[in-house]
């Protein structure tokens, strides 16, 4: 994969029920300050499009701040990206699916279900474009530095399952986690290929694998 240019570390000269999970096409935060318009801006288009192919000029034309002021909050288009991932860990991984799953469950066995209920829901949403962190792991590959760091936000996801599994008294918590994180990725790939049963499949998978996990 030949590197972009404008996807750098370094720093630029002179100077960044219904809804299953918040709509990927905005960061749900005020806009009071170019620092947020910025990354809201980012989000949707991250989210939509991918890195590579959307460039600084349009984010800061769209963002409608000064080319000193974005670099002025992110000195290189990576650190942006990198902010984008924290808030996408924060309002999807958090807030749209663990948090919602909790909710719907009464045990964590039925809070770990719930999970592909949560995605089912979003994979039936207008604009669904699939996991940020595999879109973005894939494009830019596991040595890049953007493909690390989606690698450590799955990781906190799977986190997030084997400590509901740890809950539900499974055994072998984090073997659990890593097969059912297995269900959960497959499951966005096969929606983002329009299979929009997929959630429902995987959850039938994963009763199989919560009993085979059984004390």
């Amino acid at each position: 994969m030949n590197p972009d240019p404008s996807i750098s570390s370094s720093p630029a000269p002179g100077g960044s029920t219904s809804t299953a999970v918040p709509p990927s096409t905005e960061w749900p935060c005020g806009h009071a300050n170019p620092e947020e318009r910025i990354l809201s801006v980012a989000y949707g288009l991250f989210s939509r499009r991918g890195i590579r192919d959307v460039g600084v000029n349009e984010l800061i034309e769209r963002s409608g701040v000064a080319k000193a002021t974005f670099y002025r909050h992110f000195p290189s288009k990576d650190s942006l990206v990198l902010a984008f991932l924290e808030q996408r860990d924060k309002h999807w991984t958090v807030d749209a699916v663990i948090s919602k799953a909790r909710s719907r469950g009464d045990t964590p066995v039925e809070q770990l279900l719930a999970i592909f209920d949560v995605f089912s829901d979003w994979f039936r949403q207008d604009g669904f474009e699939g996991s940020a962190f595999i879109n973005v792991l894939l494009e830019m590959g596991p040595s890049h530095p953007l493909g690390k760091a989606s690698i450590d936000y799955l990781a906190k996801m799977r986190g997030h399952v084997e400590a509901l599994a740890k809950e539900a008294g499974l055994v072998r918590a984090e073997e659990f986690a890593r097969s059912w994180h297995i269900l959960m990725k497959g499951s966005i790939i096969s929606a983002t290929e329009g299979d929009l049963q997929a959630a429902q499949r995987a959850k039938e998978m994963a009763r199989w694998l919560i009993e085979h996990h059984r004390p």
